[in-house]
Protein backbone atom coordinates (compact mmCIF):
# COMPACT_ATOMS: atom_id res chain seq x y z
CA UNK A 1 0.00 0.00 0.00
CA UNK A 2 2.80 2.20 0.09
CA UNK A 3 3.49 4.33 -2.92
CA UNK A 4 6.95 4.66 -3.35
CA UNK A 5 8.10 7.67 -5.87
CA UNK A 6 11.40 9.11 -6.54
CA UNK A 7 13.24 13.01 -5.95
CA UNK A 8 12.93 13.76 -10.16
CA UNK A 9 15.86 15.73 -10.10
CA UNK A 10 17.96 12.28 -10.48
CA UNK A 11 16.63 11.14 -12.63
CA UNK A 12 18.24 10.93 -16.33
CA UNK A 13 20.65 13.48 -14.48
CA UNK A 14 23.70 14.08 -16.02
CA UNK A 15 22.50 12.41 -19.25
CA UNK A 16 22.23 14.45 -22.35
CA UNK A 17 20.02 17.80 -22.28
CA UNK A 18 17.17 16.20 -24.28
CA UNK A 19 16.75 13.60 -21.23
CA UNK A 20 16.59 15.90 -18.53
CA UNK A 21 13.46 17.45 -19.75
CA UNK A 22 10.01 17.18 -17.65
CA UNK A 23 8.53 14.92 -20.08
CA UNK A 24 11.59 12.81 -20.62
CA UNK A 25 12.52 12.76 -16.68
CA UNK A 26 8.54 12.00 -15.90
CA UNK A 27 8.41 9.11 -18.70
CA UNK A 28 11.59 7.61 -17.17
CA UNK A 29 10.43 7.46 -13.48
CA UNK A 30 7.08 5.73 -14.30
CA UNK A 31 9.50 3.43 -16.73
CA UNK A 32 11.45 2.47 -13.61
CA UNK A 33 8.44 1.62 -11.30
CA UNK A 34 7.70 5.21 -9.65
CA UNK A 35 4.24 6.02 -8.84
CA UNK A 36 4.70 9.38 -7.48
CA UNK A 37 7.99 12.45 -7.13
CA UNK A 38 9.41 15.13 -5.50
CA UNK A 39 9.32 17.88 -8.24
CA UNK A 40 11.52 20.92 -7.52
CA UNK A 41 10.92 23.00 -10.63
CA UNK A 42 14.69 24.87 -10.79
CA UNK A 43 16.25 21.53 -10.56
CA UNK A 44 14.58 19.96 -13.55
CA UNK A 45 13.71 22.56 -15.78
CA UNK A 46 17.23 24.11 -17.18
CA UNK A 47 17.81 27.48 -18.42
CA UNK A 48 14.46 29.32 -16.23
CA UNK A 49 14.76 30.89 -13.33
CA UNK A 50 11.24 30.34 -11.31
CA UNK A 51 11.37 33.58 -9.82
CA UNK A 52 7.48 35.40 -9.04
CA UNK A 53 6.76 35.98 -12.80
CA UNK A 54 7.71 32.46 -13.86
CA UNK A 55 5.12 31.21 -11.63
CA UNK A 56 2.35 31.29 -14.03
CA UNK A 57 -1.35 29.26 -14.25
CA UNK A 58 0.01 28.35 -17.66
CA UNK A 59 2.81 26.51 -15.64
CA UNK A 60 0.55 24.86 -13.84
CA UNK A 61 -1.45 23.62 -16.67
CA UNK A 62 1.96 22.50 -18.61
CA UNK A 63 2.97 20.41 -14.84
CA UNK A 64 -0.40 19.19 -14.62
CA UNK A 65 -0.28 18.08 -18.07
CA UNK A 66 3.40 16.09 -17.81
CA UNK A 67 2.27 14.45 -15.12
CA UNK A 68 -1.43 13.33 -15.86
CA UNK A 69 0.22 12.01 -19.38
CA UNK A 70 3.01 10.11 -17.20
CA UNK A 71 0.59 8.70 -14.94
CA UNK A 72 2.63 10.04 -11.95
CA UNK A 73 1.59 11.99 -9.00
CA UNK A 74 3.26 15.23 -7.99
CA UNK A 75 3.58 13.95 -4.03
CA UNK A 76 5.39 17.35 -3.07
CA UNK A 77 6.40 20.78 -4.81
CA UNK A 78 9.78 21.05 -2.89
CA UNK A 79 10.22 25.19 -2.57
CA UNK A 80 13.58 25.01 -0.12
CA UNK A 81 14.25 28.65 0.75
CA UNK A 82 15.35 30.01 4.28
CA UNK A 83 12.58 31.36 5.96
CA UNK A 84 14.66 32.40 9.19
CA UNK A 85 17.16 34.70 6.54
CA UNK A 86 18.47 37.66 8.77
CA UNK A 87 18.06 39.98 5.28
CA UNK A 88 14.18 41.25 5.20
CA UNK A 89 14.27 41.87 1.42
CA UNK A 90 15.33 38.42 1.07
CA UNK A 91 13.25 37.26 3.53
CA UNK A 92 9.87 38.79 1.30
CA UNK A 93 11.13 37.48 -1.98
CA UNK A 94 11.37 33.65 -0.16
CA UNK A 95 8.08 34.64 1.08
CA UNK A 96 6.86 35.67 -2.17
CA UNK A 97 8.68 32.52 -4.09
CA UNK A 98 6.34 30.34 -1.29
CA UNK A 99 3.01 32.06 -2.36
CA UNK A 100 3.67 31.80 -5.83
CA UNK A 101 4.63 27.67 -5.60
CA UNK A 102 1.50 27.39 -3.37
CA UNK A 103 -0.63 29.00 -5.96
CA UNK A 104 0.87 26.83 -8.57
CA UNK A 105 0.63 23.57 -6.84
CA UNK A 106 -3.22 24.32 -6.25
CA UNK A 107 -4.06 25.10 -10.11
CA UNK A 108 -1.45 22.33 -10.83
CA UNK A 109 -3.18 19.61 -8.66
CA UNK A 110 -0.43 19.06 -6.41
CA UNK A 111 -1.66 18.89 -3.03
CA UNK A 112 1.88 20.02 -0.75
CA UNK A 113 4.14 22.51 -0.92
CA UNK A 114 7.60 21.14 1.41
CA UNK A 115 10.34 23.09 2.64
CA UNK A 116 13.17 22.56 5.15
CA UNK A 117 13.35 25.22 8.04
CA UNK A 118 16.17 27.06 7.51
CA UNK A 119 19.13 28.42 10.21
CA UNK A 120 19.32 32.25 11.34
CA UNK A 121 22.15 33.32 8.66
CA UNK A 122 22.52 34.33 5.19
CA UNK A 123 24.50 31.05 4.38
CA UNK A 124 21.69 28.99 5.40
CA UNK A 125 24.28 26.40 7.66
CA UNK A 126 24.16 24.80 11.47
CA UNK A 127 25.76 27.72 13.91
CA UNK A 128 25.55 28.25 17.49
CA UNK A 129 21.96 29.89 17.43
CA UNK A 130 20.12 27.85 14.84
CA UNK A 131 18.82 25.35 17.46
CA UNK A 132 17.75 28.14 19.82
CA UNK A 133 14.13 29.70 20.98
CA UNK A 134 14.66 32.95 19.28
CA UNK A 135 15.52 31.29 15.43
CA UNK A 136 12.63 28.96 16.38
CA UNK A 137 10.65 32.02 16.93
CA UNK A 138 11.75 33.90 13.93
CA UNK A 139 11.18 30.89 11.59
CA UNK A 140 7.85 30.71 12.83
CA UNK A 141 6.97 34.16 13.06
CA UNK A 142 7.81 34.18 8.94
CA UNK A 143 6.16 30.96 8.36
CA UNK A 144 2.82 31.87 9.68
CA UNK A 145 1.83 34.12 6.50
CA UNK A 146 2.86 31.15 4.01
CA UNK A 147 0.51 28.64 5.90
CA UNK A 148 -2.23 31.31 5.82
CA UNK A 149 -1.45 31.34 1.92
CA UNK A 150 -1.79 27.56 1.86
CA UNK A 151 -5.18 27.86 4.03
CA UNK A 152 -6.53 29.72 1.24
CA UNK A 153 -5.63 27.69 -1.71
CA UNK A 154 -6.62 24.27 0.21
CA UNK A 155 -3.09 23.06 0.00
CA UNK A 156 -0.95 21.74 2.50
CA UNK A 157 2.65 23.30 4.00
CA UNK A 158 4.77 20.86 4.98
CA UNK A 159 8.27 21.25 6.78
CA UNK A 160 10.89 19.18 7.47
CA UNK A 161 12.27 18.75 10.58
CA UNK A 162 16.51 18.43 9.88
CA UNK A 163 19.55 18.05 12.38
CA UNK A 164 21.48 20.89 10.93
CA UNK A 165 18.29 23.16 11.11
CA UNK A 166 16.46 25.23 13.71
CA UNK A 167 13.44 22.23 13.52
CA UNK A 168 16.20 19.61 14.33
CA UNK A 169 14.07 17.11 16.37
CA UNK A 170 10.63 15.54 16.77
CA UNK A 171 9.42 18.04 20.12
CA UNK A 172 11.09 21.18 17.98
CA UNK A 173 8.59 19.92 15.26
CA UNK A 174 5.54 19.57 17.50
CA UNK A 175 6.04 23.11 19.28
CA UNK A 176 6.48 24.58 15.63
CA UNK A 177 2.76 22.60 14.97
CA UNK A 178 1.18 24.02 17.83
CA UNK A 179 2.56 27.82 17.69
CA UNK A 180 0.92 27.90 14.56
CA UNK A 181 -2.09 25.96 14.94
CA UNK A 182 -3.20 24.72 11.73
CA UNK A 183 -4.49 22.10 10.08
CA UNK A 184 -2.88 22.87 6.76
CA UNK A 185 0.55 22.92 8.65
CA UNK A 186 2.00 19.06 8.35
CA UNK A 187 4.94 17.26 8.82
CA UNK A 188 7.40 15.62 5.57
CA UNK A 189 9.15 13.03 7.84
CA UNK A 190 12.99 12.43 6.51
CA UNK A 191 14.25 9.51 9.02
CA UNK A 192 17.93 9.99 7.72
CA UNK A 193 17.64 14.24 8.59
CA UNK A 194 17.04 13.68 11.90
CA UNK A 195 20.60 12.39 12.48
CA UNK A 196 24.15 13.69 12.81
CA UNK A 197 27.14 12.61 14.15
CA UNK A 198 25.88 12.87 17.56
CA UNK A 199 23.25 10.77 17.54
CA UNK A 200 23.70 8.51 14.79
CA UNK A 201 24.55 5.64 16.84
CA UNK A 202 21.15 6.59 18.67
CA UNK A 203 19.31 6.31 15.58
CA UNK A 204 16.54 3.61 16.21
CA UNK A 205 15.39 5.55 19.78
CA UNK A 206 15.76 8.60 17.37
CA UNK A 207 13.72 7.89 14.64
CA UNK A 208 11.14 6.13 16.70
CA UNK A 209 10.18 8.54 18.94
CA UNK A 210 9.73 11.02 15.86
CA UNK A 211 7.71 8.64 14.17
CA UNK A 212 5.56 8.18 17.51
CA UNK A 213 5.95 12.13 18.70
CA UNK A 214 4.63 12.95 14.99
CA UNK A 215 2.65 10.37 13.70
CA UNK A 216 -0.91 12.30 13.30
CA UNK A 217 0.85 15.07 11.60
CA UNK A 218 2.96 12.91 8.85
CA UNK A 219 1.75 13.97 5.26
CA UNK A 220 5.07 11.79 3.26
CA UNK A 221 7.97 10.36 3.98
CA UNK A 222 11.41 10.85 2.59
CA UNK A 223 13.94 7.28 2.18
CA UNK A 224 17.43 7.45 2.03
CA UNK A 225 20.61 6.17 3.93
CA UNK A 226 23.77 7.35 4.98
CA UNK A 227 27.65 7.11 5.42
CA UNK A 228 30.02 8.45 7.77
CA UNK A 229 33.05 9.80 6.14
CA UNK A 230 35.39 12.91 7.02
CA UNK A 231 33.65 13.11 10.30
CA UNK A 232 29.98 13.69 8.40
CA UNK A 233 27.32 11.98 7.45
CA UNK A 234 26.78 11.51 3.70
CA UNK A 235 23.31 11.43 2.13
CA UNK A 236 23.17 8.27 -0.07
CA UNK A 237 20.94 5.88 -2.02
CA UNK A 238 18.85 3.32 0.31
CA UNK A 239 20.30 0.31 0.41
CA UNK A 240 23.78 1.79 0.72
CA UNK A 241 24.73 2.60 3.30
CA UNK A 242 23.70 1.85 7.44
CA UNK A 243 20.59 2.07 7.71
CA UNK A 244 17.87 -0.74 8.50
CA UNK A 245 13.94 0.35 7.12
CA UNK A 246 12.28 -2.82 9.40
CA UNK A 247 11.17 -0.37 11.88
CA UNK A 248 10.20 2.67 9.43
CA UNK A 249 8.16 0.04 7.02
CA UNK A 250 6.25 -1.63 9.60
CA UNK A 251 5.47 2.21 11.10
CA UNK A 252 4.12 3.07 7.67
CA UNK A 253 2.35 -0.18 6.83
CA UNK A 254 0.70 0.36 10.29
CA UNK A 255 -0.24 3.75 10.72
CA UNK A 256 0.06 5.23 7.13
CA UNK A 257 -1.63 3.42 4.21
CA UNK A 258 -0.96 4.69 1.24
CA UNK A 259 1.13 7.26 2.19
CA UNK A 260 3.27 8.36 -0.79
CA UNK A 261 7.23 8.23 0.23
CA UNK A 262 10.15 9.38 -2.25
CA UNK A 263 13.70 8.28 -2.40
CA UNK A 264 16.45 10.71 -2.42
CA UNK A 265 20.08 10.57 -3.14
CA UNK A 266 19.58 7.86 -5.76
CA UNK A 267 21.24 7.90 -8.93
CA UNK A 268 20.52 6.69 -13.04
CA UNK A 269 22.21 2.94 -11.74
CA UNK A 270 20.70 2.43 -8.17
CA UNK A 271 16.96 4.52 -8.56
CA UNK A 272 15.39 0.70 -9.34
CA UNK A 273 17.18 -1.22 -6.53
CA UNK A 274 16.33 1.17 -3.85
CA UNK A 275 12.83 1.11 -4.53
CA UNK A 276 12.99 -3.05 -4.45
CA UNK A 277 14.81 -2.95 -1.28
CA UNK A 278 11.84 -0.80 0.18
CA UNK A 279 9.17 -3.06 -1.66
CA UNK A 280 10.78 -6.07 0.05
CA UNK A 281 11.52 -4.63 3.69
CA UNK A 282 7.23 -3.55 3.53
CA UNK A 283 5.80 -6.82 2.29
CA UNK A 284 8.06 -8.42 4.71
CA UNK A 285 7.29 -6.67 7.83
Amino acid sequence: MIQIGIRLHDVNAGLAEAEQTLEARAAKAREEGFSCVHLALAKCISGVTFDDAALTEGLAAYVRRVFRDSALDVAVLGCYLNLAHPDEAKLREFQSRYYGNLRVAALAGVGMVGTETGAPNAAYKLDADTHTDAALHTFLRNLEPVVACAEHFGVTMAIEPVWNHIVYNADRALEALRSIGSRNLRIILDPVNLLGMENADDRERVIGEAMEKLCDHIAMVHIKDFVRRDGKLVSVAAGTGEMDYTAICRFLKARKPYIQATLENTCNENAVAARELIERVYEAV
